[in-house]
């Protein structure tokens, strides 16, 4: 892939790195996972040890870290495992690309921000209320405060993508409702954001990457905006199920989501838009493309 020739993936199983190898040749690069399929070579982020044993026998040339515990509530009741994956690991991959001196690639998302703003910028002060948030927020930190600049940080909105094997969020959760049988949805309408699909965000990753965008942090997100009630409804639409959407407020569902989760993580691309780098297309377009592509 151009200036790289040697790309190391961590966490090439999951929804990201799924949506990878489905737009790119990836049969010159390093795809690991601590869950194994065809392709993919056993590496479990938090042994730090033979995490480096790898990469130090491979020496890439940028290390890409897709690896990352993303369901809020399992990360509330597991915190260790939360830092010790989307922290301690994290931190460890940046600091052996730094003792390379290649780049690093870390994934971030809008769930570092708390209740006190409906729009987010890059230049905004987060303030995270979940464990999930607070373990890529430290990150954030960790990597903007160090002497090494050679690093980019993407922070990712509602995540679509995969398909229904891989797809962990809330496109994928009200597909298998649907598939279930019900005839109608009971879907939080207090919760804003913007629904972000996986191969936008991977196309764009490497296409920043091959044209040298210049290091630091980038909010990288579908365009417009929505809440689950809205894409809800869109998904009922477009797939013309006539499904009954009713709104509820997320106290309907606080037992099964008891995660703190902000009123709003709508992220602005604004450092991308700066640069004329922002190559994200508009939410409703790439969810009526997943849909037709998996679902329809």
């Amino acid at each position: 892939m151009g200036n790289y020739k040697k790309i190391f993936i961590a966490g090439a199983n999951g929804m990201l790195g799924t949506t990878l190898k489905s737009i790119t040749d990836t049969s010159e690069m390093v795809l690991t996972d601590k869950e194994l399929s065809e392709g993919i070579e056993f590496c479990d982020i938090r042994d730090l040890k033979h995490t480096a044993q790898i990469i130090n026998e491979y020496q890439p040339d940028i290390i890409l870290n897709f690896a990352a515990l993303v369901d809020l509530e399992y990360c509330e009741k597991e915190k260790d495992d939360c830092y010790s994956t989307n922290t301690i690991a994290a931190i460890h991959l940046f600091n052996l690309a730094k003792d390379l001196n290649i780049p690093y690639v870390f994934i971030s998302t809008a769930g570092i921000f708390g209740n006190d703003k409906e729009f987010y910028t890059e230049q905004d002060q987060p303030y995270p209320l979940s464990a999930y948030g607070k373990s890529k927020y430290y990150t954030e930190q960790l990597l903007l405060n160090q002497n090494y600049p050679k690093y980019w940080i993407f922070r990712a909105g509602w995540m679509m993508g995969g398909g229904p094997n891989k797809d962990k969020k809330f496109v994928n959760k009200i597909i298998k409702q649907i598939n279930s049988g019900v005839k109608e949805l009971f879907v939080v309408d207090d919760k804003l954001g913007v629904p972000t699909y996986t191969k936008d965000f991977a196309s764009s990753i490497l296409r920043h990457i091959e044209e040298d965008l210049p290091y630091g942090l980038y909010n990288m997100v579908s365009q417009g905006e929505a809440s689950r009630y809205e894409t809800a409804v869109e998904i009922n639409n477009h797939l013309n199920l006539g499904l009954t959407v009713n709104k509820v407020d997320s106290d309907f569902y606080k037992e099964e989501y008891f995660a703190p989760r902000p009123y709003s993580e709508k992220l602005i691309n604004k450092n991308l838009s700066d640069l004329e780098r922002n190559y994200m297309r508009n939410w409703k377009v790439c969810l009526h493309e997943y849909l037709n592509e998996f679902y329809k």
